[in-house]
């Protein structure tokens, strides 16, 4: 798959929390290309700092040449976008990556937590197009606090899949983790999990998986300076000895193919 360099103008700028941010941009080249699962790398300054450009996932692509990225404000870069404007133009270099294998003849749990439910609403667009009984699909969207989910909620509910909010503080959907959801009757049998969110959830997912016999890939997150296998700042352990490079073996892998900490 071709990536491109873009000048991507900022065609819509939103602040949905105090801290969570969310920018629409114009951009053909990449939105052609994207799948759900892909990142994009964005020079977030102007000069030389911060120097190296800062990976998001793509929250959607649209086929009117538009890509949407989702962030917090935790840092240099982000605080740098958190303060754009519309009409700016912004260096965009992309789709990176290997995207989610999209499998219609099981059930989907798209289970996101905190910044992971971002690349989830792409996935479940792209679900929701195909020819293919959704009538036991589910997402279980989890974080710490509400600020961290309900931002995007909404913008879920347009797929008609069934919705399940938690977390951790009980102050948005249900108290507690959103693991604990797919380690219940609410998931169907042989269902294939879709999962982005921190490694210690991921994990967790992994484990359940493992247990129930489900299906499960996770976009897995990792500092990058160059989204292109030529740094090697992003390698991780594999089960078969070996390593990858999330930046272009992933971020989406089959979870079995990867060595967790436990």
């Amino acid at each position: 798959m071709s990536q491109h360099q873009e000048k991507a103008r900022i065609i819509r700028f939103e602040q949905l929390s105090e801290d969570n941010f969310r920018l629409t941009l114009q951009s053909p080249q990449i939105a052609a290309q994207a799948f759900p699962g892909q990142f994009v790398m964005i020079l977030t300054g102007k000069g030389n700092d911060p120097l190296l450009r800062r990976p998001f996932s793509l929250h959607q692509a649209s086929t009117n040449g538009s890509i949407q990225v989702y962030f917090k404000n935790v840092g240099r870069g982000t605080d740098i976008l958190a303060h754009a404007k519309e009409g700016e133009i912004l260096d965009v270099f992309g789709p990176l990556g290997r995207g989610y294998r999209l499998v219609d003849e099981k059930p989907a749990c798209l289970l996101g937590g905190g910044l992971g439910i971002a690349p989830l609403l792409f996935l479940a667009k792209a679900l929701a197009k195909r020819n293919r009984d959704a009538t036991s699909d589910l997402i279980l969207l989890g974080g710490r606090s509400k600020p961290e989910v309900e931002p995007l909620v909404d913008d879920f509910k347009q797929f008609g899949m069934k919705i399940i909010c938690a977390t951790d503080d009980g102050t948005y959907g249900e108290e507690g983790f959103v693991t604990e959801s797919l380690d219940s009757e609410r998931v169907a049998p042989g269902t294939h999990v879709y999962a982005c969110g921190p490694e210690a959830m991921l994990e967790t997912v992994h484990d359940i998986c493992l247990q129930r016999g489900f299906g499960c890939q996770v976009s897995v997150e990792s500092v990058m300076a160059c989204g292109m296998g030529a740094c090697l700042g992003c390698n991780i352990p594999a089960s078969d000895g070996t390593y990858a490079h999330v930046c272009i073996d992933g971020p989406v892998f089959d979870s079995g193919a990867l060595v967790w900490k436990s």
